[in-house]
């Protein structure tokens, strides 16, 4: 038995440090977005859209951010009301008329939902098509819950800009204030950035590709290159599909029409209408040609107002899409409810069973896995400020999500996936 266990624990040892060695340095929050520097030679157009479903009560904080920016070029705000009963447009009205900018506000009423869309997509189909009108260079896809900080835009757009970028993304700072937010949010902003490495994000030589939904800053000449909103409107996890939609067609893009004299400079529109893609959403596991241009990394300034503030809220955020994200895969599943404790849990209990059973081997072995996860935790720990005593508790953190990710299964089976905002959607292949 000492032998298994131990071989168990070694096995765990070895995990953690090809995760810190070899995996894109995930576990460092270098990738932000504030070191940019937001010298513009050039001052593009730019729209943002915002969709908007019973938000009255944030719009207050979020819409102002927004029409607040220092940005100096053209810049106007689509907020389109899906279907709010709470007067989600009074409100934004309102805060505008409050600022004294009506006119850079544009309040666009839903119609409703078609089948095969998402409801977060189609609003922002909507508000896309309206914003289309301004002949943008830049769109900008942010939540009704965010508060922008002042400069956000301006340095979303100078990133993209200075590095050629087709999409800028940021995740936000996410809202940690109540204990379960301090206990179950960094690790969220964690497990996000071990499935989708930020440097292997921003590496246009890497085939991975993701995205932050709170924040994304996308080039008009992109989102037509890849066919529009359209070719992901049955994404639950709309803002990686997007990242990903866009990183393959800038490499099929300059393949296919570069050397024929048709890609034009950035606010060109030249022949890309022609080359929409008519496929189906993305799959997130296929590989994709590596020369596409998009950027993601963390914001500190610019934040969430969404509050999680008991175990039951952020568990139904994480479980209402942990199981789109392993693609409906009940082989995935079971990968990952075998790894996961593999890797978190096996270090805690090794060192519980080495003591209890007097073989140092293992408990030392255990104490060394659970010293590699707590190292690589508290660089997120710190940036969201909570005490570093949290980041000895992955372990149990871990398991919570595993917990959640069973449980999201267990609502796709039941036909309860995907619920939001008083939606359910069972699956892509059901929409």
């Amino acid at each position: 038995m000492d032998v298994i266990v131990l071989g168990l624990m070694l096995l765990s040892l070895t995990i953690w440090l090809g995760l810190l060695g070899f995996w894109g340095q995930f576990w460092r929050t270098d990738q932000q977005l504030e070191v940019t520097e937001t010298q513009l030679e050039s001052l593009p157009v730019v729209c943002a859209v915002v969709p908007a479903r019973n938000e009255a009560e944030l719009l207050p904080t979020s819409l102002r951010s927004l029409l607040l920016q220092d940005y100096p070029g053209s810049f106007n705000v689509f907020l389109v009301d899906d279907r709010s009963t709470d007067r989600t447009a009074n409100f934004a009205e309102g805060v505008a008329h409050a600022l004294g900018k009506p006119q850079q506000l544009h309040i666009i009423s839903g119609v409703s939902l078609p089948p095969g869309w998402s409801g977060k997509l189609w609003a922002v189909e909507q508000g896309i098509k309206s914003a289309s009108k301004f002949a943008p260079d830049y769109f900008l896809l942010t939540d009704a819950d965010i508060e922008h900080d002042p400069g956000n835009l301006r340095r979303l757009v100078a990133k993209a800009m200075q590095e050629d970028l087709d999409l800028v993304s940021v995740m936000v700072r996410l809202r940690c204030e109540s204990f379960w937010e301090k206990f179950l949010i960094p690790a969220f902003v964690f497990f996000f950035q071990k499935l989708y490495p930020f440097r292997w994000v921003n590496n246009p030589n890497n085939p991975t590709a993701g995205a932050a939904g709170g924040s994304i800053l996308i080039a008009r000449e992109a989102l037509e290159q890849i066919g529009g909103i359209q070719v992901i409107r049955q994404a639950l996890i709309d803002d990686c599909a997007l990242a990903q939609a866009v990183k393959k067609s800038r490499g099929a893009g300059e393949q296919g029409s570069k050397g024929a004299g048709e890609q034009g400079s950035r606010g060109d529109k030249g022949d890309k209408e022609n080359n929409h893609a008519q496929s189906p959403m993305p799959n997130l596991q296929c590989p994709i040609p590596s020369q596409g241009r998009i950027w993601l990394g963390l914001s500190s300034l610019t934040r969430s107002l969404r509050p999680y503030d008991s175990l039951a809220t952020i568990w139904d955020m994480v479980a209402r899409t942990a199981y789109t994200q392993l693609n409906y895969s009940a082989l995935l599943l079971l990968g990952t409810l075998v790894g996961m404790p593999l890797i978190y849990l096996a270090p805690p209990v090794c060192v519980i069973l080495g003591a209890v059973w007097s073989n140092w081997a293992i408990a030392l072995t255990g104490i060394l896995g659970w010293l590699l996860m707590t190292f690589a935790y508290y660089p997120t720990i710190r940036f969201y400020k909570c005490s570093p005593w949290f980041a000895l508790s992955l372990p149990a953190i871990a398991f919570l999500y595993t917990l959640m990710t069973l449980d999201s299964a267990l609502r796709h089976w039941q036909g309860r996936g995907g619920a939001w905002k008083g939606r359910v959607y069972p699956s892509s292949d059901n929409l």
